[in-house]
């Protein structure tokens, strides 16, 4: 699915499978999750066999994909990427440098966001504009896709400026096109 909505030099490499044969991670990345609990642990596993399978594509060698502050990938020299993962759906996404400064994916359960937590993402200016365009429209969740888009946001933007955003300055608005490219009337604008 994420291929379709990355550009082709982007490569790309998903799975739905819940887990990942055991012994698929280096040495080093075993080490970073050594105390975490099995979830934790998959998580981390599937998404990085995802991104060595992006790697291969790409015809890189396959390498330990560690982490920095914020958890931010550390992708082999020459290599901009971002990892994601929620229930039932693992990606990895990376792109040669030279193509791309920076590249940010999210996944998210097609699901309301949890009590409170709207309140914490949503400026009030994009729900000004979730009205205006008619709310829950069309059966989407605008709240968690706009939580995702800022998270995305948020994963090209760090490894530019290693400087953290919060969720109220990124102020995003979202146009809704019909399945031939055009803009749909009255498509939520936030």
């Amino acid at each position: 699915m994420i291929e379709r909505l990355l550009p082709a030099y982007v490569s790309c490499a998903a799975t739905r499978e819940a887990t990942v044969a055991d012994g698929n991670l280096f040495p080093e990345e075993e080490e970073l999750i050594a105390r975490s609990v099995p979830k934790r642990r998959n998580d981390f596993a599937t998404a990085r066999a995802c991104a060595r399978r992006a790697m291969g594509k790409l015809g890189l060698e396959p390498v330990a994909v560690l982490h920095g502050k914020r958890g931010m990938p550390l992708w082999p020299e020459g290599i901009v990427g971002s990892l994601t993962h929620c229930e039932g759906y693992r990606a990895a996404a990376l792109a040669r440098a030279e193509d791309v400064l920076s590249l940010g994916i999210d996944a998210e359960p097609h699901a309301p966001l949890p009590d409170g937590v709207a309140e914490l993402v949503v400026l009030p200016s994009e729900r000004e504009r979730f009205a205006a365009a008619g709310g829950e429209a069309g059966g989407i969740h605008w709240d968690r896709l706009l939580f995702s888009a800022k998270e995305s946001v948020f994963k090209t933007w760090y490894p530019l400026t290693l400087t953290e955003l919060d969720f109220e300055e990124a102020d995003l608005t979202f146009h809704r096109e019909s399945r031939d490219g055009e803009r749909a009337a009255g498509g939520p604008e936030s």
